[in-house]
C-alpha cells in the first residue's frame, strides 16, 4: 500500500470502496509513517490506535472519505474518545465529556481518526514549539525550519505523507501559515461557515474558524461541504453559498478582476522569493484570462493588528483562568509558556471598555475590507512575507506578548496578510505554487469578498490544474519511498 502514500484522500477512499485497500491497511500504513517520521518531525501526538480499530470494526459511516486515516489538531475539535493537551501543560490530558459539532461532521465523512497533531499553546503562534510535546515541530522540507502554526503539526503530518488531509483551525492564519510553510493547500472559509458548538458560539470575537490542510483542492472542498452550516444555537451563520464547494471546483470561475499586492498591505517590502512568487502567479492568472492589476487593500491594518492582539490576549486569559478555576488552584510554575504568560499579563491591563473598543475596531476594519473589493473580485498576495522561519525564531518562551505580535521583527511582520481576513471574516486560501531555490515552499494567498467562497475555491482549483503541485515531495518522503 505504500505506493499510495502521495495520493489524496479522495483517491484512497476509492481504493477502500473498490476493495483495493482496506481501512485497516491504510491505518497500518499511516502508523508506520508515524513511526518513521515523527521522531524527526514531532507532529503527531496522543495516538489512539485502539479507538480507530474499534471504529473500523463497528462500521464506518458511508461518507466520501470512508476508511481514510485522519488526524485532528490538538486544539478544539473536542471529542470524548480523543484526549487533548491543547498545546499546554496546564491542559495536559484533558478528557472531554462530549463530542463537538465539528468532530461529529468530520466523523460523518467516514474518516478513521487515530490521534492529534501538535499546536502552540492556545493557538497563539505562527510556529509550533510547545513544551508539552517535548520540543518543536519541524518542517518536512527542511528540519531546521518551522512547519508553521498554529496547525503546525497537521501541516507537517500531511506534507510528510502520514495522512492525506488533517484538521486545523485558523484565527490569524493558523491553517494558511502551515499550508504555505509545508507546500499544502489551506482554505479559511467565510466567518461562521462551520459550527463552534456546543462549547462556544465563536472563537476570538468571531475571528477563529476550523479548517483543513490537504494535498488537493478537491479533498478540502469535500470536507468543507460535509462540515458547513451552523449548529443548533449558533449566534449567527454565514451567508448561503450559491453552490457547494464541490460544485464550484467542477467549473472554472468567470474571468476575474484580481488586485496584485507584491508588498505588505502597508507598502512594506517582502522577501524577494515571495515577491517573485506573487508576480509569477500573476502571470499564470493572466494566461488563464483573468485581469490582474496592481492594488493593495486600503484599510487601518495597523489598528486591526493591535485590536487582534488585545482580543487574543483576552481570549488566552479566559481559558487560563477558567482552567485554574476548574482545577481549584492558582497558576504554578511550568503550567504555561512565556507567550501565554505574556498574554495573561497583557490582558490584565485591558479594561472591559478597551476590549469592546478592540471588537469595534475589528468590525470597522471588516467594513473597510469589504470596500476594498469594490471593482475587485480577488486580492492576490504572498501568504507570508518570507519563506518558513527557522525553528526558534518565534520561540514561545517570550513574555512580551504585545511586542511578540506587533513589535519590530514580530509575528505581524512575518505574517502581515493572513489575520486581515480573520478580522474581516472574508474567505482566504494559501495555494502551494512556488518553492525557493533551496527547496522551501512559498504559498500564494488569495482572498475574496465575504461569503464568496465558491468563486475563491473555483479559482484555487483552476490554478491547481494550470500549475499542479502534487508532484512536489519533501526529500525525506522520497527517500522513504525509494
Amino acid at each position: 500500500m505504500e505506493t499510495n502514500i502521495q495520493e489524496d484522500a479522495t483517491f484512497l477512499a476509492k481504493q477502500v470502496a473498490t476493495g483495493a485497500a482496506s481501512a485497516d491497511e491504510l491505518l497500518d500504513d499511516a502508523l508506520a509513517r508515524v513511526a518513521a517520521f515523527n521522531p524527526q518531525l514531532n507532529a503527531v501526538v496522543l495516538l489512539q490506535e485502539e479507538t480507530a480499530r474499534q471504529a473500523i470494526k463497528a462500521g464506518l459511516p458511508e461518507g466520501p472519505f470512508k476508511g481514510v486515516p485522519f488526524l485532528m489538531k490538538d486544539l478544539g475539535a473536542e471529542a470524548k474518545d480523543f484526549p487533548s493537551h491543547s498545546g499546554s501543560n496546564l491542559l495536559k490530558d484533558t478528557v472531554y465529556s462530549y463530542d463537538s459539532a465539528i468532530f461529529d461532521r468530520m466523523r460523518s465523512t467516514g474518516v478513521v481518526t487515530f490521534g492529534r497533531t501538535t499546536s502552540p499553546e492556545g493557538g497563539i503562534g505562527p510556529v509550533t514549539e510547545s513544551s508539552v510535546y517535548g520540543g518543536p515541530t519541524r518542517n518536512p522540507w527542511n528540519l531546521s525550519h518551522t512547519s508553521g502554526g498554529s496547525s503546525g503539526g497537521s501541516g507537517a503530518a500531511v506534507a510528510a505523507g502520514i495522512v492525506p488531509m488533517a484538521h486545523g483551525s485558523d484565527g490569524g492564519g493558523s491553517v494558511r501559515i502551515p499550508a504555505s510553510s509545508c507546500g499544502l493547500f489551506g482554505f479559511k472559509a467565510t466567518r461562521a461557515r462551520f459550527p463552534d458548538g456546543p462549547a462556544s458560539g465563536e472563537g476570538w470575537g468571531g475571528m477563529a474558524i476550523d479548517g483543513f490542510l490537504s494535498r488537493s483542492v478537491r479533498d478540502n472542498a469535500t470536507m468543507m461541504d460535509a462540515c458547513a452550516g451552523p449548529d443548533a444555537g449558533a449566534p449567527y451563520a454565514a451567508p448561503a453559498m450559491e453552490m457547494s464547494y464541490n460544485q464550484a471546483i467542477t467549473r472554472p470561475p468567470r474571468r476575474l478582476r484580481i488586485a496584485l499586492c507584491d508588498t505588505t498591505f502597508t507598502g512594506g517590502a517582502i522577501d524577494p522569493a515571495c515577491k517573485e512568487a506573487v508576480q509569477k502567479t500573476a502571470q499564470i492568472l493572466e494566461s488563464l484570462g483573468h485581469q490582474v492589476t496592481p492594488g493593495c487593500p486600503q484599510a487601518d491594518h495597523e489598528g486591526m493588528m493591535h485590536a487582534w492582539t488585545k482580543i487574543v490576549a483576552c481570549g488566552t486569559a479566559l481559558w487560563i483562568e477558567n482552567t485554574l478555576k476548574a482545577k481549584g488552584r492558582d497558576l504554578q510554575q511550568g503550567d504555561i509558556q512565556g507567550v501565554a504568560r505574556g498574554a495573561l499579563k497583557y490582558a490584565s491591563e485591558i479594561s472591559g471598555a478597551a476590549y469592546l473598543g478592540a471588537v469595534n475596531k475589528i468590525h470597522a476594519y471588516g467594513r473597510q475590507m469589504a470596500a476594498a473589493f469594490d471593482g475587485v473580485d480577488v486580492i492576490l498576495s504572498a501568504t507570508l512575507a518570507e519563506p518558513p522561519a527557522l525553528v526558534g525564531r518565534f520561540t514561545h518562551e517570550r513574555e512580551d506578548f504585545e511586542n511578540y505580535r506587533v513589535g519590530p521583527g514580530g509575528v505581524f511582520e512575518y505574517s502581515p496578510f493572513c489575520a486581515a481576513f480573520n478580522a474581516s471574516g472574508q474567505p482566504a486560501a494559501s495555494v502551494p505554487l512556488h518553492w525557493t531555490d533551496d527547496g522551501l515552499p512559498v504559498g500564494i494567498h488569495l482572498a475574496a469578498p465575504f461569503g464568496d467562497d465558491a468563486t475563491l475555491i473555483a479559482l484555487c482549483a483552476e490554478l491547481e490544474q494550470a500549475a499542479p503541485w502534487a508532484h512536489q515531495t519533501p526529500k525525506m518522503l522520497t527517500e522513504y519511498l525509494a
